[in-house]
């Protein structure tokens, strides 16, 4: 007897075959460049014909675009939740500080090293970035606003010092290129950091951010 399973529909295909050609590009990039991030090379590593790939992007250009788009959206939603959870459970500004250190070493900055030279110089691919730039700015600010809820600080304020958070890890992150296999190193940087951040959100306990909003909301 033989049991049919559901069958998925062209949509559902179509989006599949998006999704490979995109987290191939991805791996290129982290892993080759943008100069050997090719068509051809996509293709093959998603395990697609050429065809496939002109079927759903237009060109390199555009299937780099989208796929830059993707990760960043990911990245942006993952900072949405990370927010919420931390103004559920209360935490400290320590957190978000590793919180961005693994989010950018985690490919994040490294791909983007690749693909800003080009968005330097070619004005329809930044065109094209920019939106989803706009978006990942977005879910920062929500974890920054969270932080500064919890904190009791003033928003702008925190936007700045976080901010500067994100300029220094991006610097870290950029040295691992000649300078790996040095936790000790990028450790020291982040204890030092995380200090000077200390010093502008003293955390109140969870508990008394809990009765304090159930006092304004009774």
């Amino acid at each position: 007897m033989r049991v049919s399973g559901k069958r998925r529909s062209q949509k559902e295909r179509s989006a599949e075959t998006s999704a490979r050609l995109m987290n191939a590009t991805i791996d290129l990039l982290h892993d080759q460049g943008l100069a050997r991030t090719t068509t051809p090379e996509i293709a093959r590593m998603a395990g697609v014909s050429r065809g496939a790939l002109t079927h759903h992007f237009a060109g390199r250009e555009a299937i780099i675009s989208a796929s830059v788009a993707d990760m960043l959206g990911k990245a942006a939603r993952d900072l949405h939740r990370f927010a919420e959870d931390f103004m559920a459970r209360g935490g400290s500004s320590d957190e978000i500080v590793d919180y961005a250190w693994r989010m950018m070493d985690d490919r994040l900055f490294y791909v983007t090293m690749e693909y800003l030279p080009e968005a330097r110089h070619n004005p329809a691919f930044r065109a094209d970035l920019i939106p989803t730039v706009k978006e990942f700015h977005a879910g920062l600010d929500a974890v920054w606003t969270a932080l500064a809820a919890r904190a009791g600080t003033d928003p702008d304020h925190t936007r700045t010092v976080m901010n500067a958070t994100m300029c220094l890890v991006r610097g870290m992150i950029s040295q691992t290129v000649l300078r790996p296999n040095d936790p000790a190193y990028y450790e020291g940087l982040l204890g030092f950091w995380k200090q000077q951040v200390r010093q502008h959100f003293p955390m109140k306990p969870a508990a008394a951010l809990t009765g304090r909003r159930k006092t304004a909301t009774a």
